[in-house]
């Protein structure tokens, strides 16, 4: 199978986290969409986050009724810090039945070259990239980084809709008493609430 792997926190998963792998899953070659739970983010803050194990039960709360959505602790047994090659070479030894690709917005694809390896994941996988919504109706600049967006294995998909929502947002929201349950899944919703998740 084809597998698009869509990293991130998912502090919590919300609607426009499902709306773009929905996407990802119906509108492209891919078979199955993955939704990497990680555990650690160099660039984030560990105590922002829910447990690995609450954020991970959210996912699938979310997507429980989709056969092509997964939810994937595949990086809970990795070494911290989490590197995407490190996660992509440990699923292809793992599945090697199967053929992985990213699922990334278009400024993560703007500062890939601060990944670690990045040469490595252009050469060797397929990197499908959506727009952000704060960025749909502008160009980027063409700096030095711009190649990127003509790279072979890079596939620009315009057409992703986008609904400008940050898990951020969500979580002052709930901190500060207003609602959000048209922002979360109604079993997403629940479980945040039942567990009084962010109020603190």
């Amino acid at each position: 199978m084809k597998i698009g792997l869509y990293f991130g926190t998912f502090n919590p998963i919300h609607v426009g986290h499902l709306v773009i792998a929905n996407y990802f899953a119906n509108n492209t070659e891919l078979d199955q969409i993955w939704l990497v739970v990680t555990p650690q983010n160099p660039l984030k803050k560990k105590s922002t986050l829910l447990t690995d194990f609450h954020r991970l039960m959210l996912v699938k709360e979310a997507i429980d009724n989709n056969p092509r959505l997964v939810a994937s602790d595949i990086e809970f047994r990795l070494k911290k810090p989490n590197y995407t090659i490190h996660t992509l070479a440990h699923l292809s030894e793992v599945y090697p039945e199967h053929e992985f690709s990213l699922i990334l917005g278009e400024d993560n694809l703007r500062t890939l070259h601060k990944w670690f390896n990045y040469e490595l994941i252009l050469e060797h996988y397929k990197l499908y990239v959506y727009p952000r919504p704060f960025n749909q109706q502008e160009e980027y600049p063409k700096d030095n980084n711009y190649h990127f967006f003509s790279h072979p294995n890079v596939l620009i998909c315009k057409d992703v809709p986008m609904m400008n929502i940050s898990s951020t947002y969500i979580r002052d929201a709930i901190k500060t008493g207003r609602d959000v349950q048209y922002l979360l899944t109604e079993p997403v919703h629940k479980y945040v609430q039942e567990m009084n998740f962010y109020k603190k």
